[in-house]
């Protein structure tokens, strides 16, 4: 009995003592994986990242680290870890397999935030779709049509081809044609058109409006009339000079062709 009770106590000490220790090391490796993830926190904060990436990437961070500090306190214990960690080397693969998709997605969102190739606000074209930008997720970017209609872009589909953003800038060139008649004068209907230009508050002075003959196509001779605008007020310019144009062409007798058909009915006569 008593050789009972010495080797209870035996095995008493010995996983006691691999207890405590299976203990401290979670303690302390919580501890540390906490720290670890403040300073990663404090780092992007001052890096001026996107508060959604440093949330992800602090937190991400953090399980990896605790991940790692239960399998150190299983091996404390004597338990073999070979297996688990095996275990869960396979478990990751299958998921990443199985989210494939999703990861692309979250790598895509992770580079937008880094390098910012828009901004919420910005009206941009990007992923088939054209809008103003109302929110940049880890997976998905969400955009208002002109329509007002809210359509939600995957990030690997938005970075998978050419983004152009139309607000980064400031400014933007309207590029207009008017055409004219080949016997119309061109020398006063370029005046028409720097008139027109000239009356517009919204354009801008620097750069130089642009108005030259671009093409003598086969009913018109082609004006590029090309001011410069601010991002905001692009649209409200093009439909304003669009409308001017019409007016004052027909005002001061500026035909503005446009394709005809003549049609020639022959009478057939039967003898």
């Amino acid at each position: 009995m008593e050789d009972v009770f010495n080797r209870v106590l035996e095995l008493s000490v010995i996983y006691g003592i691999k207890v405590i220790g299976a203990i401290a090391v979670l303690i302390i490796g919580r501890l540390v994986a906490k720290l670890v993830r403040k300073l990663i926190e404090r780092a992007m904060a001052r890096a001026k990242q996107e508060q959604t990436l440093i949330s992800f990437v602090s937190n991400l961070t953090y399980a990896g680290l605790m991940a790692f500090v239960v399998v150190a306190a299983l091996g404390q214990l004597g338990i073999e870890t070979a297996s688990f960690v095996a275990i869960l080397a396979a478990a990751g693969l299958a998921v990443g397999l199985a989210l494939q998709g999703s990861l692309s997605n979250f790598a895509s969102g992770v580079l937008m935030i880094i390098f910012k190739p828009f901004k919420v606000g910005d009206f941009i074209e990007g992923g088939g779709v054209a809008g103003v930008v109302e929110e940049i997720s880890i997976f998905t970017t969400q955009l208002k049509t002109p329509d007002n209609k809210q359509v939600i872009v995957p990030n690997a589909q938005m970075t998978g081809g050419n983004i152009v953003n139309y607000s980064s800038k400031g400014t933007r060139r309207v590029d207009l044609v008017a055409g004219i008649g080949y016997g119309d004068d061109i020398d006063k209907a370029r005046g028409i058109l720097q008139s027109i230009l000239d009356a517009e508050d919204r354009i801008l002075k620097d750069p130089e409006p642009t108005i030259a003959v671009s093409e003598l196509a086969d009913s018109s001779v082609n004006f590029v009339v090309r001011p410069w605008t601010t991002a905001d007020d692009y649209w409200g310019v093009y439909f304003s000079l669009t409308e001017a144009i019409k007016k004052q062409f027909d005002a001061n007798g500026i035909s503005i062709p446009f394709p005809q058909r003549d049609v020639h009915v022959y009478e057939h006569k039967e003898d």
